[in-house]
């Protein structure tokens, strides 16, 4: 498909469940988008929310892929099937624009990385909270060298687990989620964004219980299976030297969520929720009070990478949240759990980039492709 050179890029979705509608609500606002189509392996579904928000096309996964007015696809699918339909959008000569998780396994990855690249087609992948006015205020203030040369970062992710008010938690227990999986790619990423790629990691894991009950909905009392860590304590080094310290948890009862410091050689700043798109940071000083920093920039959410990647397709140049990106991710994850299984380092063998930060007059609401 050859690339348009100006006005608003097409995009379509696959995949109309309730994830959606986060998206759609955002897409359809967004002038330098225009969403064509959406289907779904139940075509009633993809109906639904053609109705809902005034999509002309509506069907099968095929009326996304056929259609000669969409750019971009967005791949909204279960995550068993992205690498799937990114393989069949790429297939149609489609850039492609996925959820979390890139795919299940590296190997897959891969394919669909040498797929895209065979077709000189884009790759895009959440999470793009990075986007938002709160991580790139943060990251936009490490890079001006406000905390000094950036050294170490420490995250934590805490909670009892999910399942006392997820109606159908037992997915988020076993493999391809976990704590580590599930929420860990937000936290990840942001530490990608700041210290670039990772090179080996370290990791212990554990689990307290076989089982565990739904707490509540029409399956509450039920008992269901975990079979992966729910505890992973995680050290890594990156490519520059760096270092960093992670929890992920579904044990403890002490919540605690959003925590990101990265330290430097003159300062400590503390970030805002990786999981989030909005919130301040907060620079702090040997011998000093704390100093909040106000996120600026215009700010959205589910979707911002579509647009931002949609802007940069316009102007030749690359998008931020990149494909490779979310596959060295999962490719960390995956070395962190071999490391669990074999207690051993393990090298990270792919790579990525820290993406330059956005402007601060990046605005989601503004008409900018003419």
């Amino acid at each position: 498909m050859a690339n348009r050179t100006s006005g608003p890029v097409g995009v379509g979705v696959i995949g109309a469940g309730t994830i959606s509608e986060q998206y759609l609500d955002n897409l359809t606002s967004f002038p330098d988008i225009v969403v064509h189509a959406i289907g779904d392996m139940f075509p009633e579904a993809a109906a639904a929310k053609a109705a809902a928000y005034g999509i002309d096309a509506h069907g099968d996964v095929d009326v996304v892929l056929n259609h000669p007015d969409v750019e971009i696809v967005i791949n909204l699918t279960i995550p068993a099937a992205h690498v799937d339909v990114g393989l069949a959008a790429v297939a149609a000569g489609k850039h492609v624009w996925s959820e979390k998780p890139f795919a299940l396994d590296p190997a897959s990855g891969r394919k669909l990385l040498e797929a895209a690249e065979a077709a000189d087609v884009r790759l895009g992948c959440a999470p793009d909270t990075f986007l938002g006015a709160g991580l790139q205020t943060a990251l936009r203030t490490i890079r001006r060298g406000d905390i000094g040369t950036p050294l170490t970062a420490l995250t934590l992710i805490q909670s009892p687990g999910p399942e006392s008010w997820h109606p159908n938690p037992a997915f988020l227990f076993q493999e391809g989620a976990g704590p580590l999986f599930d929420v860990g790619p937000y936290y990840l990423t942001t530490l990608v964004q700041t210290f670039g790629a990772f090179k080996s990691v370290a990791a212990f894991g554990s689990r307290s219980r076989d089982t565990r009950v739904i707490g509540s909905g029409p399956k509450a009392g039920q008992e269901f299976a975990v079979t992966v860590p729910t505890h992973v304590s995680a050290i890594a080094r990156f490519a520059g030297g760096e270092s960093s310290q992670s929890i992920f948890s579904f044990e403890s009862p002490k919540q605690r969520a959003g925590f990101v410091e990265i330290t430097g050689t003159d300062a400590t700043i503390s970030l805002p929720d990786p999981n989030m798109f909005d919130g301040d940071a907060v620079l702090t000083r040997t011998g000093a009070d704390p100093v909040t920093i106000p996120a600026v920039g215009a700010t959205s959410s589910r979707g911002s990478g579509v647009l931002e990647m949609a802007r940069a397709l316009r102007a030749g140049r690359p998008h931020r949240a990149q494909g490779a990106t979310a596959f060295h991710v999962l490719d960390t994850m995956v070395s962190i759990t071999e490391s669990i299984d074999t207690g051993a380092f393990v090298d990270v063998t792919s790579t990525a980039t820290a993406a330059e930060p956005l402007p601060e007059d990046w605005d989601t609401t503004a008409a900018t492709l003419s």
